[in-house]
């Protein structure tokens, strides 16, 4: 936490009082709330010269003054005091006070960008806005897909990719830890509840020096506490995905503490499995915080968490997949205890101990038809060849961590900022594959059935990593705040130590027009902990401590935001470059040459024989990058009461190449042009309406080379044996076609067609947004469009060719999806 700085504005906070007109008798207005849950605070007193107001029951306040600029003092019993400079009464005033000892130095003011950093490119989500964007199903992540640079790596999940970055490029932290699997249900919802967060907020790179181990972006989640203004209340919701119930209020007999839990559980399977005999996905989360004023300096907190995912289920049955057994148990569990201080006026401090784990187990059969491989005979009975496989897969994520922040207000326009956090991490990865790979996957290293993927795994590894920062926030003039500081971090897998410089800064130039900018290094060590959000694996086993190092990026970002009223602009431009990226090499000749002599085919079949290298799943730096565009956001946000129409548009156009295995070629999520528009408009007193549309270029991928005559084990021999790979034949010797993706010279040289998604959503409410009771209808994809996630390809009968007829199908498509839900709150 940061220590109340002498002042935060919006709308060109600090400027000199000669930089604009002065005017006179202003009367500004505004609300004074308290933290963490923002609610209004009563009988707070704001002081400015001999000028007095006090805030009435619903938090507001008004009060004349004889010119501008004016500095307001705000003061309320248990708060830690506030100073504010205002330059301009074109917007309300919202002030939120800390309660000590959690010194804070934060005023918000209409409008996103947070007024307390230099960095730019970053954006935070109010709580209410998750639950009330159109097709978010009361997800955070599907909210931040709407933002400039920010995209799904799906349209099923909510994995984020962050301008061109892969998933496992972003950190996300709550209450100060490490979260490494922030998804529920194989991603669909999220591990955080919207009714229990008090703020989300992304940043797009150039992150301060807090954070580390991360290339592309960081997401931070500060859960509130629980009310203390009341014995017990709380809220109840039920959505498409899962229901849940929040319980919140002070300690009995005290009113220095307060407690939350909040319990969530999917319900469609209740019945459905009963129905089914069988186990659809499921999930359950509980989660509660503690909060105890130990001492007026010195808050004590709990945070715990436990869920739990099942899967156990059967099909049988359809033209393709004859049978399919999937069962799979996943567990996530934290505990963590901090506590926050402060030493007189000037310092703060926050020190975390923390415990996390996460494990999954993973279990699936399949026997039936591949389409991908068959003979060119009209009778498809006899013509596709067989897709037997047999998957198994455990892996576990245990990581004991120590965080210390310590801040220090040196003076009224210095604040220096000191910390460390150590990992002690453990992680395995075991698993078992046997039968037919994924024939979609060119890359074989992919986690999702890569040819190249170990048919036996048994992988542990134990390392600690650390970091230690210090930042230096300067405020130059009344113009001008810098932000130099330095992050050190120790990799003990990796054996080496890194030193990330980053430096960012902001200049008012006017009352409303603001700059920014940000430049610095950025290092993420090797490891599985990774490699859960990530798409390809390496096999870290017998890698020794330094063949190893670390991935390293640097950012530069540049923006220029413009604000009138309750609407504010923002251009951003951004430059990363990347170094020494992780992947898996290709074969050696050795190796190459051991592979191609399994081939035993006759002369007529010999270019069917793959005789290229192919990547494997070795470890090595060999990646280099980099990444470039702008994006323009534009935001309308409930400047009044009286205010309709609320909401977001963004555009963001990007490339992001990488080199590699000899060639340049578009990263995975290289995504050209992106357009969002978000609006939510309060149609009746009682009745508000969204929606949500987005088109944007689809992503690369790796199209289809050829057709090659597909492979089978001759009798008599074992796999790996040399001449042991024969052509496979139909059963009337009739050879039987594949196909081939051209190895590492043809990764992602396709791409997807374009992506466009219209989303709508109606609420109906009590008296007043955030009453007593809601209810919602919405409906995904309204348009019913097929967003091609994938090409799947599919081998028909040529009767004018000696081979089959190539064609491609598209997967994972969203259809029209409806939905309803309601939420009550006591």
């Amino acid at each position: 936490m940061l220590p109340i700085a002498a002042l935060v504005l919006a709308l060109g906070a600090g400027l000199s009082a000669g930089a604009i007109p002065r005017l006179q008798s202003v009367t500004l207005s505004g609300e004074v709330v308290a933290a963490p849950a923002k609610s209004p605070l009563t009988g707070a007193t704001i002081e400015a010269g001999s000028s007095r107001a006090t805030t009435d029951a619903n938090g507001r306040f008004a009060i004349t003054v004889p010119a501008l600029p004016v500095r307001l003092a705000i003061t309320a019993n248990g708060y830690a005091a506030q100073q504010v400079d205002v330059v301009s009464s074109a917007a309300a005033i919202i002030i939120v006070l800390e309660p000590i000892p959690r010194v804070r130095e934060e005023v918000t003011v209409a409008g996103r960008l947070d007024a307390d950093t230099t960095t730019p490119a970053s954006v935070a989500v109010a709580p209410r806005e998750v639950f009330a964007v159109a097709g978010a199903l009361d997800n955070v992540f599907r909210v931040l897909q709407t933002f400039p640079g920010v995209s799904g790596a799906d349209e099923f999940g909510s994995r984020l990719t962050v301008r061109g970055g892969g998933p496992d490029q972003n950190l996300t932290v709550m209450d100060g830890l490490e979260i490494h699997n922030p998804y529920r249900l194989y991603g669909i919802t999220s591990a955080f509840n919207p009714e229990t967060i008090d703020r989300f907020e992304l940043t797009a790179g150039g992150f301060s020096p807090k954070y580390g181990d991360r290339l592309s972006s960081l997401l931070v989640i500060d859960n509130r506490e629980g009310r203390r203004d009341r014995r017990a209340g709380g809220s109840m919701s039920l959505a498409l995905t899962d229901a849940n119930v929040v319980f919140e209020g002070r300690v009995p007999g005290t009113t220095s503490g307060s407690w939350l839990v909040t319990a969530r559980r999917t319900y469609y399977d209740l019945i459905a499995n009963r129905l089914a005999d069988t186990k659809l996905p499921q999930f359950a989360d509980l989660q509660t915080k503690i909060a105890w004023d130990a001492h007026p300096h010195h808050r004590v907190s709990f945070l715990g968490l436990r869920s739990r995912e099942t899967t156990d289920a059967s099909f049988e049955g359809g033209p393709i997949s004859a049978r399919l057994i999937l069962k799979n148990t996943s567990s996530s569990d934290l505990a963590a205890i901090s506590v926050a201080s402060a030493f007189g006026a000037r310092a703060t401090s926050r020190t975390i101990l923390g415990w996390y784990s996460h494990g999954d187990t993973l279990s699936a059969d399949g026997l039936g038809r591949n389409e991908a491989v068959r003979s060119n005979t009209p009778d498809d009975a006899i013509a596709y060849g067989g897709a037997a496989f047999e998957f198994s897969r455990r892996l576990v994520i245990r990581d004991v961590s120590l965080r210390h922040d310590l801040s220090v207000q040196a003076s009224r326009r210095q604040l220096i900022q000191f910390g460390f956090e150590v990992h002690d991490l453990r992680t395995n990865w075991d698993w078992q594959v046997f039968g037919t790979r994924n024939p979609n996957e060119a890359n074989g290293s992919s986690i999702q059935g890569g040819s190249a993927l170990p048919s036996l795994l048994r992988s542990a590894k134990t390392l600690t990593r650390a970091g230690v920062w210090a930042i230096d926030r300067l405020e130059i003039s009344p113009r001008l705040r810098v932000e130099p500081g330095v992050r050190v971090d120790r990799s003990g897998l990796a054996r080496e130590t890194t030193i990330s410089p980053r430096l960012s800064a902001e200049v008012t130039l006017s009352a409303a027009l603001r700059f920014r900018g940000a430049v610095g290094r950025f290092t993420q060590s090797p490891g599985y902990e990774k490699m859960l959000q990530g798409d390809y694996f390496v096999d870290l086993t017998s890698v020794e401590a330094g063949e190893v190092s670390s991935e390293r990026a640097t950012h530069a970002i540049v923006g220029l935001e413009r604000r009138w009223r309750a609407t504010s602009v923002r251009i951003e431009g951004y430059w990363k470059g990347y170094a020494g990226l992780i992947l898996g090499r290709l074969e050696n000749e050795a190796e190459r040459l051991r592979r191609v002599a399994q081939y035993a085919y006759p002369p007529e079949f010999a270019g069917s024989v793959p005789t290229a290298s192919q990547i494997t799943t070795t470890p090595a730096n060999l990646g280099t990058g980099r990444a470039y565009g702008f994006d323009v956001f534009v935001e309308r946000k409930d400047g009044s009461r009286r205010a309709r129409l609320t909401g977001w548009a963004s555009y963001a156009w990007g490339r992001a190449t990488m080199e590699a295995y000899g060639r340049r070629f578009p990263f995975d999520y290289d995504r050209r042009h992106a357009l969002s528009a978000v609006g939510m408009y309060r149609w009746r007193h009682r009745v508000d309406l969204s929606g949500t549309w987005r088109i944007a270029s689809g992503f690369p991928y790796t199209p289809v080379h050829d057709l090659i005559v597909a492979s089978e084990l001759d009798s008599g021999t074992f796999p790996g044996m040399p001449g042991s790979l024969v052509p496979a034949q139909d059963p009337t010797g009739r050879p039987l076609w594949t196909v081939d993706y051209g190895g590492a010279t043809r990764l992602n040289s396709g791409q997807l067609p374009l992506f466009a998604r219209l989303d709508a959503r109606a609420t109906f409410h009590s008296a007043s947004p955030g009453g007593r009771w809601e209810f919602y209808v919405e409906v995904l994809n309204v348009l019913n469009r097929r967003n091609t996630g994938e090409f799947s390809p599919i081998l028909l009968y040529d009767p004018a060719g000696d081979r089959p007829r190539l064609e491609s199908t598209s997967e994972n498509v969203l259809p029209r999806l409806p939905s309803l839900g309601v939420r009550l709150r006591f």
